[in-house]
């Protein structure tokens, strides 16, 4: 008859080795990696995406007072290239690219066709809007839209988002989240340069 009695367990050799620690150790080193990584990275603007109906299309109406007391009309400005920002004082990544968009303006200042900069405020307080320009620059037109009409017509949920609209009043680009001046104005100098190809050949 076989005796099929467990075999004693031999106990004098070296404890299991702890894996779970050194797992845990990999995962921290890791993440710690990609934050530092991520927090050197460009903003993630300058990301553009054309997940909108409206590229090559005719750019929505735009129409209403500026924090001047003015009355701006997009459609005032065919004929040039508009870049259409849209900003609120609370948003830390509108607040954050605000010294980008001061720097393009200048920029675009300097150029004999330089595109012309246009914020449209998104569900914002006008006082308390007015109080950031007064505080940190920006002197373009900057449309208080009251009724959200214009964010609903450019299909804008979350700021920032910017446009970059042709001469003809179509838009070329769409920007989601931060931009930044040097992106910008890169895009748009290649913007300008096809349509002057273009209408050259």
């Amino acid at each position: 008859m076989v005796d099929l009695a467990p075999l004693p367990i031999d106990e004098s050799g070296p404890p299991p080795r702890r894996i779970a620690p050194f797992v845990v150790l990999a995962i921290a080193l890791v993440m710690g990696v990609l934050f530092v990584v991520l927090a050197g990275s460009e903003p993630a603007a300058d990301r553009e995406t054309a997940s909108t109906h409206l590229i090559g299309q005719a750019a929505p109406p735009i129409s209403g007072p500026t924090l001047a007391g003015e009355q701006f009309e997009l459609a005032g400005l065919r004929g040039e290239w508009v870049v259409l920002n849209f900003f609120q004082s609370t948003c830390v990544p509108c607040v954050d690219e605000h010294p980008d968009l001061v720097a393009f303006a200048a920029q675009q200042a300097q150029l004999a066709d330089g595109a012309r900069l246009v914020t449209v405020v998104f569900d914002d307080d006008d006082t308390r809007v007015a109080e950031f320009f007064a505080s940190e620059g920006g002197d373009w037109p900057v449309v208080l839209d009251r009724g959200g009409q214009v964010p609903f017509d450019y299909g804008v949920t979350r700021v920032p988002e910017t446009w970059v609209i042709d001469p003809a009043g179509r838009v070329q680009v769409h920007f989601m989240g931060r931009i930044t001046a040097a992106g910008l104005g890169a895009r748009v100098q290649e913007l300008r340069d096809l349509a002057a190809g273009a209408a050259g050949g």
